[in-house]
Formats: structure tokens, sequence, C-alpha cells
């Protein structure tokens, strides 16, 4: 009872509401400190990553957009669900430039390109894309090159501009039915967890929360180490600015699949399906929350779901690559560029033919 009436005496409801006071204080220097942090954080990354190419106004946004070399067909490089825009075919995009014109971007509010008020879904991805190229003054005609969900992405682009798409490269690409294939062999467990932190992570940017967990969490097990570091550096250096559309087009998923389901009749564009094979290593397993052989049965199933993109071309190839993961702009851009050469010297070919 003597121990019960001490405390009673310190927590008085004065006291509570002075310590209630300390906290809120703290919380707020703390959001201040880290507010502040980010602020010069992002004027950083803006020096030290400015972007390449230029930023084209769309209508009060602009675009990030590169265009390199000269000649036609122009490729156009579409990125996957990632963080790195147009980064992601800093290992292709040169090479291609050499024989011809080749384009990489940044989609609304990924790394340089300014956010959308827009649903990011595939129709606005591609009106985007379509609004950025004309006035960028880039013609076509078009090769296409898209990598994972970069496939369902062009194929909208195709069905709304077909008029300027000559020919089109799936590198690992999505496919419209993948969600429901893969849930037949396993659900990940992981994914709901994955997207309360991203969602967390992109509403707390600004007070610096993300770019230190970055920092402290500087993890790369699951990603492949063909990665270039500079291009790891700034993938990062831009995460806080850019996982909010990153959010954004994964909550458009099905969305955006169903829309590239309701067009697959290519007619005779030229196209080259790339499939990666390699066997999913254990971290990519753990991460899914998928045995071993549940990942062999999910390659399959990718595997035939690319034969089936095959299909929607009457001059396709189909090419798998066993040595690859996921990014195989990455692990074999050479097997990227050979794509994308024949699909250029095809729509040559064809080009002629009509002449």
């Amino acid at each position: 009872m003597k121990s019960h009436a001490k405390l009673s005496a310190l927590f008085t409801p004065t006291m509570i509401k002075r310590l209630a006071m300390v906290f809120l204080a703290l919380i707020v220097l703390v959001t201040s400190v880290g507010a502040t942090y980010e602020m010069s954080a992002r004027a950083q990354t803006a020096r030290d990553f400015p972007p390449p190419g230029k930023l084209v106004d769309i209508g009060g946004r602009r675009i990030q957009l590169d265009c390199r070399g000269t000649g036609s067909p122009t490729v156009i490089f579409e990125s996957g669900l990632d963080m790195r825009g147009s980064l992601s075919w800093s290992t292709v995009q040169d090479e291609i430039a050499k024989t011809t014109r080749a384009c990489a971007y940044s989609r609304a509010g990924i790394m340089w390109s300014d956010p959308s008020v827009a649903h990011q879904n595939g129709k606005s991805v591609a009106e985007d894309l379509h609004a950025t190229l004309d006035k960028a003054g880039e013609q076509g005609p078009f090769v296409l090159v898209g990598h994972s969900l970069g496939g369902p992405y062009i194929m909208t682009y195709t069905k709304y501009f077909g008029q300027d798409v000559a020919g089109l490269v799936f590198v690992d690409a999505s496919h419209p039915e993948q969600v429901q294939r893969f849930e037949a062999i396993a659900k990940s467990p992981g994914a709901e967890l994955s997207g309360i932190m991203d969602r967390m992570g992109a509403a707390l940017a600004w007070t610096g929360v993300a770019r230190a967990y970055i920092a402290l969490n500087n993890d790369d097990t699951l990603e492949s180490p063909s990665v270039p570091d500079s291009v790891k550096r700034a993938e990062r250096s831009y995460v806080p600015t850019s996982l909010s559309a990153y959010i954004r087009e994964e909550d458009s998923l099905d969305e955006t699949l169903a829309e590239a389901g309701s067009f697959r009749k290519l007619g005779s564009r030229p196209l080259f399906v790339l499939t990666a094979t390699a066997p999913l290593p254990k971290q990519s397993l753990d991460s899914l929350g998928i045995t071993p052989d549940q990942g062999a049965k999910f390659q399959k199933t990718w595997e035939q779901m690319h034969d089936d993109q095959a299909t929607w071309s009457s001059q396709s190839q189909h090419q798998l690559i066993p040595d690859s993961g996921h990014g195989i702009q990455f692990d074999r851009p050479d097997i990227v560029i050979a794509a994308v050469r024949s699909v250029i010297e095809k729509v040559h070919a064809k080009q002629n033919r009509n002449n």
C-alpha cells in the first residue's frame, strides 16, 4: 500500500502532463532534424546524379528522356517495376546507339521525372511516353524494348499508338496472366508485409526515415551482382522520392496486366522474346517464401507464358538464357543487344520490301 501511494504521488496529473510534453518535444526535435537531413540529402543527390539527357515538359510535368545516336528505327527502352528509370538500360543503350537512335526514359515520379496525379496504370504510362516523345520531336518508327512489367507497358503503347511501332523486344517480360498462374503454385507470404513497409517508407520519406533505412540496410544479396555500382548508388539516392510512384504502379498491377492482355495481336511486327532460366538463388526463394520445387515450377510456368507471348506475332523468336537471372540486360547485355539488332534488321528488311 505504501509503495502504491509513493507511485501515485510521483505520477501526478501535472507530472504526467509534463512527461507527455517532453516526449512530444523529443518527437518534434527528431522529426525536425530528420527533415533537415532529408532536404540536404536531396540537394546533394541532385548535384551528384544530374539527369542524363533532358527533362521534357508534357504540360506542367517534366519527364526525363535520354536519347543518343542517330538513325531509324528509334529504339525506345521501357524499364520494369523498379526505381532505376532510364538507368535500367545503362549497359545496352550506348551499344545500340552506335547504329541507330536509342532512347531511355524514367516514368512519372521515378528518378528525375515529376510525379503525376493521374492513375499510374498501363494506359497512363503509354500516354505519358507518347506525349514525351512527341514533345521531344522523336519520330517513329519505333522498336520498343520492355523489361519485366515494361513488356505489358509496351504492349499497351502498341495498342493505342501502334502506327508508330515497327517491332518489339520482351526482356523477361511479364505476362497478363502471371498473377493467377503463379498463385496457383504458391502465394508469397511476405508480399503483404513488404507492401506495408513500402507505404510507411513513402509516407515518412520527408523525415529521412527511408533514406536512413536504406543506408543501414545496404544489402545486395537479392540484387544481381552485374548491376553497376554507379546505378545502385543513383537508384538508392532517389528511392525516397521514387517510392510513391513505384507503389502507385504496383497498386495498378492487375489493371495494367488486364489492359495489356486485351491486346495480343502484333501482326507481322518482328518480336523477340528473351527468357531467363537460371535457377532462382536461395536468397530469392527465401524472400518469396517458396521451396526449391515451387521455384522450379515458377520458372517452368514463366517459360510457358513466354512461349505464349511468342505466338503474338507471325514473325517472332524466343530465346532461353540459362545463365541469366531476371535482369538479363545486366547479366547478359550482349544477348539483349543482339535481340534488339535482330529486330532492327527485320524492320529494315520489311521497309525495303515495301519500297
